[in-house]
This record gives structure tokens, C-alpha cells and sequence, in this order.
């Protein structure tokens, strides 16, 4: 070492290398949203307790949750979604009214990507009641939205400065619902809910954009619409609907990251049901039926979400009332099997996040009031508990910006 480098290092203060790392780890931190569920009408006729759209920071290394700031959104954000640049964030309002009409409210937001800040753009109708979903037509020039409580499902019009135009189209789902229990429940299940009419649950489009999926969990069945990405139209798909067991009631699905593969999590059946996907015609043929709950488990559990390991070897679904994440190994066919799970350290877990880089885990554990952190083993799939819990009041979902 030189003379002078030695000489500025004898004489640098004694907290330099620690105010040094602190200054490098807010810099790698990754930034993530956390939507929640805020008004006095709540999920199942619970309050509200969140403020908003949160803003945190994670410690890449520990996976601890720092707060930054709060968006104050007084109509249950509880849904996140952004486009492909991620320069624009959309939010599902889940509220029985907007504007005096019979809807919900759908919102825009730019994003300021280094610090995360966002500025409301505009908000738009969600042409029905209750809206709980929202995704980004890979287009890039719609937003789908699944109006639970409306049974109905929109595409909305994205303008070119990321704001919200008037609806393109909207379809209603039709049809006769299913019993109030469902015939794959676990033994003594009392898992009612959904099926007094339709209510679709989720909208998502498949990788190419040609086909969007909605499932409706009053009707037990999964929506197969051709996509019109000139005009946003829905298109029936042939067939356009996919029936699963009488009261089981579909909720979320996910895609493989191959395309070929389609899971589907039943909220009152507490079933997982894998498909094969005909990306050329839109068609699922389903192969597999399993339960998300250990063997031998008896009482009443309703599913939230499902989501896959971004290297395709694991799933993982969220139970509630039993409060776990389970885990399954996929096999070279898409077939899964149950390889354990883990208590969510917290009461209803309505959705939980991987980071993108596949090491930390979140669940929103909603009636907590608190989002639980969990260590991935991408090796084994295994979760294990990392100590961490941050507070958010009535939290519903994490959204990862970076």
C-alpha cells in the first residue's frame, strides 16, 4: 500500500466501513410494492386495516422489509400489476361501488424507477362489482380485470402515457353454479363460499397473447377466450369453457415457464389440477388431481395462490385456515408431487410473492396484519422461516419492482 492510501485509512473515522456498507446495501436493495386491503368493506365482510399501496425495500442478503412510503388508496388495492416496461403499475380497487355505479374501480400509476415513488394517472370503471384481479395483456396495450362480485371480466384500453382508457369489452359469465360444497373437499370440509352465482376470480393471458384464461369459481369452470389484440375483444374459445368437479371452485392458476404445462388451485375443493396446454388452439386436457393439504388432513381449508419456481422445478400453493405453503416437486411430464410444507406464521394467507431471485419468500398473511418472510432452498424446495415479520395491515399481495 502507498504512503498516502495508508495514511487515509488510518485516519478514515471508525464507522466508515459500516456506513460504507450501509450506502452499497441501499443501493442493491430490491424494491417492492405490497397492496392491501384498506376500506371499511373488506374481504368477507372483514375491515380494512392497510392505508394503501406500501413501498419497502429488501435486503437482498437477509431478505428483511424496510419501509419507504405509503400511497394512501382508500379503496382496497389488493391487487398489482405492471406492463412489460415496468414504468406503469395497475391496481385492482375491490370496492362495491365506484361513482355511484354497481363496480369497482381500476387505477394507473407511473413509477419512478429508481425510487420506486408512484403518481396516480387516472382511474377507470371495472364495468362491474368487486374487482380482486388484474394482469397486462402481453400486448401491452390492455389491461384484463376479473370482477369477483360482478361475475363479469374487462379489457380496458392502456393510452400510450400508461393511463387507463374506457373498456374495449366486457363479458359477463353465464351459467348455473355449482353446489355449495364441493365433492373433492377434504372429509368434515365447511368450506361454503362463491357458489350463489358467477364470480370470476382471476384474468390472465397465455404467453403468446393469442388466448386469455379467466376462471370463475361460482361456476366451476375456466373461461377460454380467443384475444382480438387489434380491437380488445374476448372471443369464445372452442371450447370456450373447461369444467372442473361440481363445487370446487376454481380460483388461480399458473403456467409452467415452458407453456406447456397449466396449474390450477381450487379454492373449496383445496385441489391442485394440472393440464396439458395446447398453446396452438387454447385447449386444456387436465392429467393430474391432487390435494395442496397433507395426507390425512380433515376440517374446512380454503386455497389463495399458486405460483412456480422461476426454474420450473417446484410449485407452491397457499392454504388457508390451515395457514401453510405447501410444495411439490414437478416432474419431466408437469405431474407433481407433495414434498411437505410449512406454517405461514400467521392467520389466512391471501397470496404470497417469490423474489426474483428465488431465494425469499412472502406471505401476506391477512388477518395478521403482517407479511412473514421465508428462505428458499432452490435446491430442495423447502421453505424455512427466517424470523421476520413485517407489519402491513391487512396485507393482500407483493409485487416486485426490481
Amino acid at each position: 500500500m502507498r504512503r498516502r492510501e495508508f495514511l487515509m485509512s488510518a485516519t478514515a473515522p471508525a464507522g466508515a466501513g459500516v456506513l460504507a456498507g450501509e450506502t452499497r446495501a441501499k443501493r442493491d436493495a430490491r424494491l417492492l410494492y405490497i397492496g392491501t386491503y384498506s376500506s371499511p368493506q373488506g374481504p368477507e365482510g372483514s375491515i380494512g386495516r392497510g392505508e394503501g399501496i406500501y413501498l419497502f425495500a429488501m435486503d437482498p442478503e437477509t431478505g428483511a422489509l424496510s419501509r419507504r412510503e405509503i400511497f394512501k388508496n382508500g379503496d382496497n388495492p389488493c391487487w398489482l400489476a405492471f406492463d412489460a416496461t415496468r414504468k406503469h403499475l395497475y391496481s385492482a380497487n375491490e370496492t362495491m361501488t365506484y361513482q355511484g355505479a354497481n363496480a369497482g374501480s381500476v387505477g394507473a400509476y407511473a413509477v419512478d424507477p429508481s425510487s420506486g415513488r408512484l403518481r396516480l394517472l387516472n382511474t377507470q370503471s371495472s364495468q362491474a362489482a368487486g374487482p380482486c384481479h388484474v394482469s397486462v395483456h402481453p400486448s401491452g396495450k390492455y389491461l384484463l380485470a376479473a370482477n369477483y362480485h360482478g361475475g363479469a371480466v374487462a379489457v380496458l384500453r392502456i393510452e400510450r402515457d400508461g393511463s387507463l382508457g374506457e373498456a374495449t369489452d366486457v363479458k359477463h359469465d353465464t351459467g348455473t353454479p355449482g353446489p355449495v360444497h364441493a365433492v373433492s373437499a377434504p372429509p368434515g370440509s365447511f368450506a361454503i363460499s362463491g357458489h350463489d352465482k358467477p364470480h370470476a376470480h382471476m384474468i390472465e393471458a397465455d404467453p403468446s397473447g393469442r388466448f386469455v384464461l379467466s376462471p370463475d369459481l361460482g361456476l366451476d369452470q375456466i373461461m377460454v377466450w380467443r384475444f382480438d389484440a387489434a380491437n380488445g375483444k374476448l372471443l369464445p374459445g372452442n371450447p370456450p369453457a373447461v369444467k372442473l368437479p361440481a363445487g370446487d371452485g376454481p380460483r388461480h392458476f399458473a403456467f409452467h415457464p415452458n407453456g406447456r404445462w397449466f396449474y390450477s388451485l381450487q379454492e373449496e375443493a383445496s385441489t391442485l389440477v394440472v393440464f396439458d396446454y395446447d398453446a396452438a388452439n387454447g385447449r386444456l386436457t387436465a392429467k393430474q388431481t391432487l390435494s395442496s393439504l397433507p395426507k390425512g388432513f380433515a376440517g374446512t381449508n380454503f386455497t389463495s395462490e399458486v405460483a412456480i419456481s422461476k426454474d420450473g422445478r417446484f410449485l407452491y400453493a397457499a392454504n388457508r385456515l390451515h395457514d401453510s405453503i405447501a410444495w411439490f416437486s414437478i416432474a419431466a411430464e408437469g405431474t407433481l408431487t407433495f414434498m411437505g410444507e410449512t406454517w405461514t406464521r400467521g392467520d389466512y394467507p391471501r397470496s404470497f410473492t417469490i423474489d426474483p431471485s428465488g431465494q425469499f419468500l412472502y406471505s401476506c398473511n391477512q388477518r395478521s396484519d403482517a407479511v412473514a418472510c421465508f428462505r428458499v432452498n432452490r435446491q430442495t424446495g423447502v421453505l424455512t422461516f427466517t424470523g421476520q415479520y413485517t407489519a402491513v395491515g391487512t396485507p393482500a399481495m407483493v409485487l416486485f419492482l426490481s
